[in-house]
């Protein structure tokens, strides 16, 4: 360049560069087939690439729809649970419910058979139960728990029946209660007029004197309750309308209402009417028996009861 020698110049240019070619070329010739390959295995990298991207496609379709499945089985068990939880519940509650009516029946089957406190005791369970559960919010609850006031209505009035009927049967009976403790006295009156005459110093004490009492006690005569004279007076009616009654909290009502039945009772021993002109006086004496059975009626329930019936009262 510097000599102005183009020729030269062109020539040594065209030279470098069949130089290069010839490198090029060898070097081409060289890693040709490493080359081939290599595009080779480029081609089918890619292909296996499309495949896995084609398969990794089918796998997140597949995941996809196993997710939806698992999903729906999932709801499906949320739902069976809660249906279970349902069933579970409702069986509980008809569990309770047919507890509740079978202690309800159990307190009418016990008036029934005139078992009255074991059916108040009954119902205080049953109070007791409804108590205790204060999630029994159903309408057989409320059904129950607002019919208890009317059982325990049922059972004073039932035990009440039961009194009154034993009532009608002692007044029935009174009057033969009465003659055999006339009766009786007679006997005692005989035994006693005996041993005054065996040893006068006994005849200077009466009847029912502490003497007579004491020389009497072998000949003890209960009136109410004799075998002999066939008189059995059981005061069990008495003893659980009261015992009912009080664990009502109603004795006033009831020791009032059984007062003005013995006063009416009392009442009726009195006759309209008495005929005197009988030469054994039989009116008479069937209107002294029978009061005085009914007074030794109201002396023993008097002392087997605790203000019931006052000393003034009878």
């Amino acid at each position: 360049m510097k000599n102005s020698d183009l020729e030269s110049l062109s020539g040594n240019l065209d030279k470098l560069s069949r130089d290069r070619d010839t490198d090029i070329e060898r070097i081409c010739t060289d890693n040709h087939q490493d080359f081939v390959e290599s595009v080779h295995k480029l081609d089918k990298g890619r292909e296996d690439c499309t495949q896995l991207a084609s398969e990794i496609l089918n796998l997140v379709q597949a995941y996809q729809t196993s997710t939806d499945t698992l999903a729906a089985q999932k709801k499906q068990l949320v739902d069976s649970r809660g249906l279970r939880q349902n069933i579970d519940d409702s069986a509980d509650a008809l569990k309770e419910s047919l507890e509740l009516l079978r202690l309800s029946n159990q307190v009418h089957d016990l008036v029934s058979k005139q078992n009255h406190y074991a059916a108040l005791r009954t119902l205080d369970d049953l109070q007791i139960m409804l108590r205790a559960r204060e999630r029994f919010a159903y309408k057989i609850g409320d059904m129950i728990e607002h019919s208890i006031p009317a059982t325990r209505t049922l059972i004073a009035d039932a035990v009440l029946a039961d009194l009154n009927t034993w009532l009608y049967r002692i007044r029935d009976v009174s009057q033969y209660i009465g003659e055999v403790a006339f009766y009786q006295t007679e006997q005692r009156r005989a035994r006693q007029t005996s041993r005054m005459e065996s040893n006068p110093y006994i005849g200077g004490f009466r009847l029912n004197s502490a003497i007579e009492l004491v020389a009497d006690e072998t000949e003890e005569y209960d009136v109410l309750n004799n075998e002999e004279a066939q008189v059995q007076v059981d005061f069990s009616p008495l003893f659980e309308c009261l015992h009912i009654y009080q664990a009502l909290g109603e004795m006033d009502r009831f020791r009032t209402d059984y007062a003005v039945t013995r006063r009416k009772q009392k009442d009726l021993i009195i006759p309209s009417s008495l005929k005197l002109n009988d030469a054994e006086a039989a009116d008479l004496r069937t209107l002294l028996e029978s009061v005085a059975g009914f007074a030794i009626v109201e002396r023993a329930t008097t002392k087997k009861t605790e203000n019931l019936r006052t000393s003034a009262d009878v």
